[in-house]
């Protein structure tokens, strides 16, 4: 399954796990200033990770999870001198595994305010953004000079809606049922420019280095965040400084280069 197949699957799921976090909430027990004392007194700290989730977190041929968020687990609990537990989880139960207390940090979500009700967010830890890509000599500055130009987006993905919103009328677009298909189509010449995730484009950059593509434009910019339970500030506090220890050091650098394939700071 493409990135971005895998990324419109998970935007519907992660709906839905909102909703079902809300009401679990009223059921749940109340979160814990106390949590990191407990992680520190137990010397485990349990860390929900995607496991349907390439590059961040999949399943390996050995059976065990890797990803950039498993070694970003491994760097959070070598930092608090603990024991790492990782929690496998989808998009579905990550929010309900946290609100009810099955973890005790959940890796890899996107910010915004429906989340921000039932979780406390880290600071950013990993880039996503979407963009448009096109020829490296194109003077393509805003998607105002995308009238009368052919762009590939994967249908219903998050480019797709944002671009179809703002972009001006004549703007030709050809759009594809997964992500593969559409990167197909730009790599051939049938579109100009390519709107997709910067993950998906980063390896598009990577592996045509003969064709001379470059990123254009910014869509949204959407950096991954890690989540405790609402109201932790203790735990909260102790993963941002782990973060932010992580960020000077280079070390998550060096993560999302090798399983991101740019910076950390990458932007267009």
């Amino acid at each position: 399954m493409s990135f971005t197949a895998t990324f419109k699957r998970r935007l519907g799921a992660a709906m839905l796990s909102v909703a079902g976090a809300m009401a679990l909430l009223s059921h749940a027990p109340a979160a814990h200033a106390d949590t990191l004392d407990t992680v520190k007194k137990t010397g485990v700290i349990r860390v929900a990770v995607p496991q349907d989730y390439a590059p961040f977190g999949s399943v390996g041929s050995d059976m065990e999870l890797h990803g950039y968020d498993v070694e970003v687990a491994k760097l959070t609990a070598a930092a608090l001198h603990v024991k790492l537990q990782i929690v496998p989880v989808t998009m579905a139960n990550k929010i309900p595994f946290l609100v009810t207390n099955k973890v005790d940090l959940v890796l890899n979500l996107g910010k915004n305010p429906q989340r921000a009700e039932v979780i406390d967010f880290t600071s950013p830890y990993a880039p996503y953004y979407t963009a448009v890509f096109g020829p490296q000599a194109d003077a393509l500055t805003d998607v105002a000079g995308l009238k009368d130009k052919k762009i590939g987006v994967v249908t219903g993905s998050q480019e797709d809606l944002f671009i179809t919103k703002n972009a001006p009328a004549g703007t030709l677009f050809s759009r594809y049922q997964d992500n593969s298909s559409a990167v197909a189509a730009f790599l051939s010449g049938q579109t100009e420019y390519l709107a997709t995730g910067n993950i998906v484009g980063a390896k598009l950059l990577a592996d045509n280095p003969q064709k001379h593509f470059a990123q254009k434009l910014l869509l949204i910019d959407s950096p991954v965040c890690a989540a405790v339970r609402k109201g932790d500030s203790a735990m909260l506090a102790a993963v941002n400084s782990v973060f932010a220890a992580q960020k000077a050091s280079g070390q998550l650098d060096a993560l999302s280069r090798q399983w991101l394939k740019q910076p950390l700071d990458a932007k267009p």
